[in-house]
């Protein structure tokens, strides 16, 4: 049962990131806009059971939940610990991990691939750290041709900034690499 080391704030201010003692996953994303997706996942619909909750985003030692705005972050905060701290800590899913990167790389060709490896490396190094940071994530959905597909998640994923200039920006960034990349968020 994961225990809640602290509290963070977000730039989006309707998200906060819950920082925990103990993993929800090893490396692997779960992220939810809505309860039926999050319909097989029992943290996120018991999260998604609690009036308010919007999107829940969680990997491993940390959970960031975006509400409505129609709630007070200080009632909400103790009503949403219940679940995270219900929660089952994880037990090492590298297998999981393994098989979620490999499904981002299926039907690429070799070329791509190596693109897509190279791509992934300046995210994880240059980009994924602050979203993280701030309660978020980037997850590549795609790359076709010079066109890269991208997910935001968690806070990420409802904050106005991100689809302006964070997304810009990564776009500059990636650019150095690969001077025709366009980046899109879907």
């Amino acid at each position: 049962m994961p225990r809640i080391a602290e509290i963070e704030s977000t730039p989006n201010r309707n998200a906060l990131k819950f920082i925990l003692k103990e993993p929800l996953t090893w490396g692997v994303t779960r992220s939810y806009d809505n309860p039926e997706q999050a319909r097989d996942d029992p943290l996120a619909a018991a999260l998604f059971d609690i009036d308010h909750v919007i999107n829940v985003f969680y990997v491993d030692r940390w959970i960031t939940i975006t509400q409505d705005g129609g709630a007070d972050w200080q009632d909400l905060a103790r009503e949403v610990a219940d679940p995270i701290r219900a929660a089952p800590a994880a037990v090492s899913q590298s297998a999981t991990r393994v098989a979620a990167a490999a499904e981002a790389i299926a039907g690429l060709s070799l070329e791509d691939q190596q693109r897509l490896e190279t791509i992934n490396a300046l995210l994880d190094e240059e980009i994924r750290p602050y979203l993280q940071n701030d309660g978020g994530d980037l997850h590549v959905l795609g790359l076709e041709g010079n066109r890269l597909s991208v997910h935001y998640q968690g806070a990420c994923g409802t904050c106005p900034s991100s689809i302006s200039g964070t997304l810009r920006g990564i776009q500059n960034m990636l650019r150095s690499i690969e001077p025709d990349l366009e980046v899109v968020a879907v």
